[in-house]
């Protein structure tokens, strides 16, 4: 390959990953820990009351007497199969608001219902446990505040910066690629340490980074490529056989949600239809009306599976008669298996927890790639220092783009660290103080955020990178913290779960926090008595 070409895809690389790298590191971080969305949700969930749990069996009596008390929930509700932490009640559901779709099974619920001791229906209002939604938030829209459509859109083009990237600079590498691939070269030159790592860990996870940018491209422009493919392939057409129909079907006799099928009796029919599917929630939708539906949602180690929690299957909740299948894991259809597939590899929902493992150490790997290579852009471009008259070093004088892309480095990829970080443990410190977590966690942690950007550009990267670097250890280490807490003193309002998910999040938490306390000292080794023409000497900023 000519020189000149490799020099073209070489400023394509470097200008690409400088403009996307820092979103890109946001996005990376939090989605490696969305990965975990359900032992996040279990250890942020507070202790509910023993009651509100009734037995499985009950429940069809509990449906039954709650749409008569509260008939807003016809339109939609949720049945819980499973018993754990984060599971609020048996009985759940959201009322929606204007343009709110009903097809989202994992929207935050707001009333949560039981039986009393009377056997009488007992409706709450719920704020429910946000913190998982929001990571999930950061991690779709590369840490904007708000998750709409032109955010997403937003995401895409860092996506499709990002899928540029990674070509550029596989280019850059093939005609040196057996002789440096494996050649990591540790010793006093840091900057070519960094860039031989920042090579083997590019190259080795190829095919993890290629599959999240053409999978992240696609999720973020489905819509309008769904609106193209309605106006160029089906010409606009509507369906409007099917609209009457459903329109007179809305219109026909109210049906009596006492008379559908228990949950058990439902569940039955599920496990016959598939054994080795395993439920783990219900989803019924206009339950009085013709239409009637109920999904009931699970897994299948055996089939893939469109998202972490899982497909679902359709039934006729009166009958029981399956409905539809397309979405279950196992008995998709030839369209429906591709469109799956490219979820499943995106979210890491096959292979049970070994590729979750996987998925979350790729995920951390990949932001260290974008933050790495934003270092060595700016180390690349530092003033060496040169020898005056009397033959000292004089101190050099950084240049001014130079440092201000070392601060944003520093301030959002570790701004961004520590945001999470708390946001996670405010999930315990805010709950009983807080009416609103969901507003709640995105104070935390764009606060955070924006005060360790301020910070970097005030102090210089050099000495926000420790000390960034230590409240990151000190909010990680926090996490087990909180949970150790409230074992001893639950008179501090917080809680401790038992469960092996929740105890995972402490365990991640204090390996994570002292990995940042151990990167803390590192860096304050090296801004102390590193060289001092780097930008990451206070020398050079002195």
């Amino acid at each position: 390959m000519k020189t000149e070409y490799v020099r073209i895809y070489k400023s394509v690389h470097t200008w690409v990953g400088i403009v996307s790298g820092m979103a890109l590191f946001i996005a990376f971080y939090a989605g490696a820990l969305n990965i975990f969305k359900e032992p996040l949700n279990r250890w942020a969930a507070p202790p509910i009351q023993e009651r509100r749990l009734i037995p499985l069996a009950d429940t069809q009596d509990l449906i039954t007497k709650t749409l008569t008390s509260s008939p807003s929930a016809e339109k939609g509700f949720l049945v819980y199969l499973e018993d754990a932490e984060h599971i609020p009640a048996r009985m759940a559901w959201r009322v929606r608001g204007p343009g709110d779709g009903e097809d989202n099974a994992s929207a935050p619920i707001t009333h949560v219902a039981s039986l009393d001791q009377q056997g009488k229906a007992q409706v709450e209002a719920f704020q429910g446990n946000r913190l998982a939604s929001f990571i999930d938030h950061l991690h779709r829209v590369v840490g904007l505040p708000v998750d709409n459509d032109m955010n997403r859109w937003v995401m895409g083009v860092f996506a499709t910066l990002y899928a540029l990237a990674l070509i550029s600079g596989l280019v850059i590498l093939l005609p040196s690629l057996a002789k440096d691939l494996f050649a990591l070269r540790i010793g006093k030159n840091l900057k070519r340490m960094w860039l031989d790592t920042h090579n083997v860990v590019g190259v080795l996870s190829l095919p993890f980074h290629i599959v999240i940018a053409v999978t992240a491209v696609v999720f973020a422009y489905h819509d309008p490529i769904y609106a193209l493919q309605d106006k160029t392939i089906h010409a606009g057409a509507k369906p409007a056989d099917d609209q009457r129909g459903r329109a007179a079907a809305k219109a026909a006799v109210r049906r009596d949600p006492a008379e559908m099928l228990s949950p058990v009796a439902l569940v039955d029919k599920v496990k016959a239809f598939s054994p080795t599917f395993e439920p783990a929630f219900m989803q019924y939708r206009r339950v009085a009306e013709a239409s009637a539906e109920v999904r009931v949602w699970g897994k299948d180690a055996a089939g893939i599976m469109p998202r972490p929690r899982g497909g679902f299957v359709s039934l006729d909740p009166y009958s029981g008669k399956i409905t539809s299948s397309d979405r279950m894991p196992g008995r998709q259809d030839g369209p429906a298996l591709i469109i799956h597939s490219l979820f499943a590899l995106h979210m890491g929902a096959f292979g049970g927890v070994a590729v979750q493992w996987m998925y979350f150490l790729l995920g951390l790997a990949g932001a260290w790639l974008f933050y790495s290579g934003n270092l060595l852009w700016v180390e690349s471009r530092c003033v060496k220092p040169f020898r005056g008259a009397s033959g000292s070093d004089a101190p050099p004088l950084q240049r001014r783009h130079v440092q201000l892309m070392a601060n944003a480095c520093v301030g959002v990829c570790l701004g961004s660290v520590c945001g999470i970080s708390l946001s996670i443990v405010s999930a315990k410190w805010l709950h009983a103080h807080v009416e609103n977590m969901a507003a709640g966690h995105q104070w935390v942690y764009y606060g955070m955020f924006f005060a360790a950007l301020a910070w970097s550009f005030w102090r210089g990267a050099a000495r926000a990178a420790v000390h960034l670097l230590c409240l990151a250890a000190a909010f990680t280490l926090a996490i087990p913290a909180s949970s150790l807490l409230g074992w001893l003193l639950p008179g501090l309002g917080l809680w401790a779960h038992g469960s092996a998910a929740s105890l995972s999040v402490d365990a991640v938490g204090l390996v994570g926090g002292m990995c940042f306390a151990w990167l803390a000292l590192a860096t304050r080794q090296r801004v102390l008595f590193g060289p001092s023409h780097s930008i990451w000497s206070v020398k050079s900023i002195a």
